[in-house]
């Protein structure tokens, strides 16, 4: 069954690359028009071109790692398409580093990405979901129920944003949905990086990275789009506080 967004407002943060780009081409396929977030008007307007549906794109420019950025965002979100029904908090970035080696800038911007940015975000365009009745899904990770080496801060802020989820989910009830999904290995800039850390090549580090799931490889973006937009339409319309782990069984055992 084919998902139907026709007439909806979607905004997808970090929606330039990776997972957030693989959302808003699905959601675009799926009829939607959607409010393109990137990290610079640059990055924003170069990721509108190349998606090629100018008709249905909105650029929203700006960093979620500061409120300003993400008062931004969400302004020109709405400017652009006159309303929000769903917004995805997929804005996020890693760096893979020991515990003796993290300094306080690089934990500040860790955090500020992948949690602050998430709940100052949804803060701002709350009241915009709750005139529609929409739908948050804030990308988390496995990383944010397992531990990983050198990925304490990641961890960290994915288990922040899990905890986030279900509190949001019980205070924004029954007017917004809130859910949350766990990827487990994509193919991404963020996995390529992991991977060449671990190993020294990134072919080398996907080997070992897919070995760990039913699978046995690494996933497309699009395979966790899916249920980005099964969670935001309504055929979840009973579904909050959810956390979809979508990780081909990697953490089952």
């Amino acid at each position: 069954m084919q998902i139907d967004f026709t007439g909806k407002r979607v905004l997808v943060t970090g929606g330039t690359r990776g997972i957030g780009r693989g959302v808003v081409e699905h959601f675009l396929d799926a009829g939607a028009r959607v409010a393109v977030n990137g990290s610079s008007a640059q990055s924003t307007a170069q990721a509108i071109a190349e998606i090629g549906r100018p008709e249905r794109t909105v650029a929203a420019p700006g960093s979620v790692s500061s409120v300003a950025g993400c008062q931004a965002i969400v302004d020109a979100a709405l400017a652009g398409l006159g309303g929000l029904d769903v917004l995805v908090n997929n804005a996020g970035c890693d760096t893979e580093s020991p515990v003796e080696q993290i300094d306080e800038a690089m934990w500040d911007r860790v955090v500020d990405t992948n949690l602050k940015g998430a709940f100052f975000t949804t803060q701002r365009a709350l009241a915009a979901l709750q005139e529609s009745g929409g739908s948050i899904v804030n990308m988390a990770s496995v990383l944010g129920l397992v531990g990983a080496v050198d990925e304490s801060m990641y961890c960290t802020t994915k288990a922040g944003l899990i905890a986030l989820t279900r509190a949001h989910a019980l205070e924004f009830a029954p007017r917004v949905r809130v859910n949350a999904v766990c990827p487990g290995v994509i193919d991404t800039d963020m996995l390529r990086t992991w991977a060449e850390y671990m190993t020294g090549s990134v072919k080398a580090g996907y080997e070992i990275l897919g070995a760990t799931n039913g699978f046995k490889r690494v996933a497309h973006v699009r395979e966790i789009a899916g249920p980005v937009l099964y969670l935001a339409s309504d055929m979840a319309s009973f579904v909050t506080g959810s956390i979809h782990v979508v990780d081909g069984a990697m953490i089952a055992d």
